[in-house]
């Protein structure tokens, strides 16, 4: 019998292996392979060939293993053994398995459920409403949003966009062959009578469903394509972004996504109650409001034409004719900004408001933000998302504090909070080693959101920044009057951003100038061509007041009030740099 020959550093640790041109990796497997696992077996006397050589690289001879080798690896052999052994095992199990539910399959074919017409007619019903139905026999329609076999019990938790309803399947009906090949977030029809839960049980709504009879009305797949293992906590975040209409299904998206619809509805109240008219201004413009650096460009039939970056321009025409105004539309910055807080495109709430000072908008903002928390948190079901998504949420106590721009970068640069150092082109500045340098704001600079979001969270309450600096607002806000001291050449703006703990600006707000000569000015000064501006500019030339308005991202509010990481948990189908998908 030849030997079998092992080499540690090239040999494969393979069935049908152990020839010189094809070693075997380990001695263990070597002595497997072959059956010699036992102490005694293929041991060499002399004057007989060796059963076994071994050698730990290509540069070494052959050898016989050493006695202490040899037991070692056959001590290895024998746990090689048991755990094909096992596997061998494992394996029957399995077959016997698959055997026992082919032929339940089978058996459940033949199974035929019907409803009983001697039963009382089902009240189809939504989840919502059930309360009142205690008792009586309803049909739902819904997912499976949870699934628990227990042998002769099925307990299923449907849902049906309303809310949660726990249902159990017994009998026959927890026999068919849909029962027993039923897969989470397949949509089906219950229909049994609505029973409280026994004390001492829980359920959500307190109340399950018994039922009498169900149908599948879409299936849902398993095995690799089942619902778990495609999505799951613990999927990275790029599969959760193409996944986000699954994502969708969760209960924590879909709490957000019901309080977004609340807020919503909250705001809308509050603004009705200040005798603000919604109005719905164009997504397609020809004119910039924040810079064209941020806008998205088009063809429009043949002329240049962008997506809004603002509707703010369009709400300020209507204060002649509707008075004070808001809109709820979508605006688009390019701005290539990969930030927790940034999208590409986000629903904006946005109000103007005529014959008003500036301390009168920010008191706006204020009225506005604190009744409509108090709406939410007055509305049960509002209430309730909030608590199950933010346990910790509290209303914002007023007045908000209200701090200056200067007293801004002074209160930074007191508490050691430090900004990225720029050249002159606006590029991060770093050391030899790589390392960003760090240095103190000065007056004129832009606060980074970074360094706004520490302040805000060391401060632990709304903060109303105000008076930046006119080089770094919009053309259009007015300046603030100058006081005793300031630097010639030196304007601030009457401008101001909502500061919230955790997510840092939610809202940004500014007079806007009244005046035809000052805003031709404005124009000149940004090389802005007035042209395309001429129903702007005429808002000044036929009746002008004084006027004001803000605008609010309500992603970030919502941010704010459910405690997201990020803005894009809060918006339906996020859009971000390079993500237009699904």
């Amino acid at each position: 019998m030849p030997p079998t020959y092992i080499d540690e550093s090239s040999g494969v640790d393979a069935p049908g292996r152990g020839s010189i041109d094809q070693p075997y990796q380990s001695l263990a497997y070597a002595f497997f392979s072959t059956g010699s696992t036992q102490d005694g077996d293929a041991e060499t006397t002399e004057g007989v060939e060796a059963k076994y050589l071994y050698r730990k690289d290509p540069n070494s001879e052959y050898d016989e293993p050493t006695k202490s080798a040899t037991k070692k690896a056959k001590k290895d052999a024998q746990g090689l053994e048991k755990k094909a052994a096992r596997a061998v095992a494992d394996e029957k199990e399995e077959q016997e398995k698959r055997e026992k539910r082919e032929k339940k399959l089978e058996e459940s074919r033949k199974i035929v459920l019907t409803e009983d017409a001697s039963l009382p007619k089902a009240v189809k019903a939504k989840i919502i409403n059930l309360e009142p139905l205690r008792d009586k026999r309803v049909r739902l329609s819904g997912w499976v949003h949870r699934l628990r076999d227990q042998q002769d019990i099925m307990f299923i938790v449907l849902r049906d966009g309303t809310g949660y309803l726990q249902a159990i399947l017994t009998g026959n009906a927890n026999k068919t062959y849909d029962a027993l090949t039923l897969e989470r977030e397949a949509s089906v029809e219950l229909t049994g009578t609505i029973k409280v839960v026994p004390e001492g049980q829980k359920a959500p709504g307190g109340h399950e469903l018994v039922v009498d009879y169900w149908r599948v009305l879409g299936r849902a797949p398993g095995a690799e394509e089942a619902f778990s293992n495609r999505l799951n906590e613990q999927s990275d975040p790029s599969i959760q972004a193409d996944l986000r209409h699954l994502v969708m299904r969760g209960e924590t998206s879909s709490s957000v996504l019901r309080l977004r619809a609340a807020l919503l509805t909250a705001f809308r109240a509050t603004l009705a109650t200040l005798n603000c008219l919604e109005v719905t201004p164009p997504c397609l413009v020809q004119t910039q409001v924040e810079g064209g650096a941020t806008l998205f460009k088009l063809d429009y039939y043949g002329q240049p034409a962008y997506l809004t970056q603002s509707s703010q321009l369009y709400l300020e025409t209507c204060l002649a004719s509707l008075g004070d105004v808001f809109s709820v539309q979508e605006s688009f910055r390019a701005e290539n900004s990969h930030t927790r807080r940034h999208l590409s495109e986000y629903t904006h709430l946005e109000i103007e408001v005529a014959f008003v000072k500036f301390e009168e908008l920010m008191d706006h903002i204020e009225t506005i933000i604190c009744e409509t928390v108090d709406k939410l948190l007055a509305d049960t079901s509002a209430s309730a998302l909030i608590k199950s998504l933010n346990p910790s949420f509290t209303a914002p106590i007023r007045p908000f504090t209200r701090m200056s721009y200067v007293s801004a970068i002074a209160w930074l640069n007191e508490h050691s909070i430090l900004h990225p150092a720029e050249d002159a082109e606006g590029n991060v500045i770093k050391d030899d080693d790589g390392n960003v340098k760090m240095v103190k704001h000065q007056v004129g600079d832009d606060i980074a959101e970074a360094a706004e979001r520490q302040m805000t969270d060391i401060i632990g309450r709304p903060v109303f920044l105000y008076g930046f600096p006119a080089e770094i607002k919009a053309f259009y806000m007015t300046k603030l009057p100058r006081v005793e001291g300031q630097p010639e050449g030196v304007h601030y703006t009457e401008s101001c951003d909502l500061l919230m703990p955790g997510v840092g600006e939610i809202v940004g707000g500014s007079m806007r100038i009244p005046d035809m000569d000052e805003l031709i000015a404005a124009y000149k000064r940004e090389g802005i061509d007035p042209t395309p501006y001429y129903w702007y500019t005429d808002q000044r030339k036929y009746g002008t007041c004084e006027h004001g308005g803000y605008g609010l991202g309500v992603e970030r509010f919502l941010a704010w009030m459910a405690n997201r990481y990020t803005v894009r948990e809060c918006s339906l189908f996020p859009r971000w740099p390079n993500r237009a998908t699904p």
